[in-house]
């Protein structure tokens, strides 16, 4: 499983660069979404976290295409089929991978593109602290619609379409917890546990979804 996770972290951070696709797609969101809300600063700093969330969510939707479609069609997921390790392992191990190459840099980057917003600092880290957290339960969730998508010619675009719906519970909770850390008002701790508990929960059913997945898309 170790051999399996750094074998794809190797291939995805020198195959396709690996978060930087993502980070300039964050950027290009971050950067767009002023033009469109206006001006007013303290309208920016008070939706900015939420447009942090909800760029990382695309940015991550860009890279979940590249989960199990070349493995499928260099023929490497017939082994992991019939090979010794448990699917579900193997998913497990493909989502650390791409995660870490293509969601880890978002969130390291957050920090820098909230300043743009005029985010105030405990947001930026509040920010910063949900996407890490949330962000897994994200590449969990679109292993099953990429497991579900890997025996169509193209089917990035469904993956998306598929993953998006399923992703809106943790977006909420990300914003309503990152909201929480600057407001007396609204709770951060609540949003913030339920945040850890869908991760926890996507990662106990997820890979074996998409496992279960990609043996029916063999057959």
């Amino acid at each position: 499983m170790g051999r399996l996770f750094r074998r794809d972290l190797a291939l995805l951070l020198t195959g396709s660069g690996g978060g930087v696709t993502g980070v300039l797609f964050f950027l290009a969101v971050v950067a767009t979404i002023p033009f469109g809300v206006g001006p007013d600063l303290q309208l920016l700093a008070r939706i900015g976290p939420a447009i942090l969330w909800i760029g990382a969510l695309l940015s991550a939707l860009l890279s979940l295409d590249r989960l199990f479609q070349p493995d499928r069609e260099d023929g490497t997921l017939d082994l992991y089929l019939m090979g010794g390790l448990p699917l579900p392992l193997v998913v497990l191990a493909k989502c650390a991978a791409l995660w870490c190459a293509s969601c880890l840099p978002l969130v390291v980057a957050s920090p820098l593109l909230g300043l743009l917003l005029g985010v105030e600092p405990p947001a930026l880290l509040a920010s910063a602290l949900t996407l890490l957290v949330g962000t897994p339960a994200i590449v969990l969730i679109g292993a099953v619609g990429a497991a579900v998508a890997s025996a169509l010619p193209r089917g990035g675009v469904l993956v998306s379409v598929l993953t998006l719906p399923l992703c809106v519970p943790v977006l909420i909770f990300g914003v309503s917890s990152t909201f929480g850390a600057v407001d007396a008002v609204a709770p951060f701790r609540a949003p913030f546990l339920i945040l850890c508990a869908l991760t926890l929960l996507y990662g106990a059913i997820g890979p074996i979804a998409a496992s279960t997945a990609l043996r029916a898309a063999n057959d």
